[in-house]
């Protein structure tokens, strides 16, 4: 059983770089399709039709940056 549901949850992996007061790089997100806690662990769950490079690089920052490895289904 599953607790906590939630949709379109947002991670901050790169935050956005300004140079006097000015945003002169965005932010990188990582927007999850599912955050949910199962048997008291935190999941993210993510549903991927292809796993494109952005992806790839971003599973890896998530794993780095909020210790989650991210379940694909």
């Amino acid at each position: 059983m599953i607790q906590n549901l939630r949709r379109q949850e947002k991670f901050v992996l790169i935050p956005s770089q300004k140079i006097d007061g000015k945003v002169v790089e965005r932010a990188v997100h990582y927007i999850a399709d599912f955050v949910y806690v199962e048997n008291g662990v935190k999941v993210v769950e993510d549903t991927k039709g292809v796993k494109t490079d952005a992806y790839k690089i971003k599973k890896k920052l998530m794993l780095k940056l909020y210790g989650i490895k991210i379940r694909e289904s």
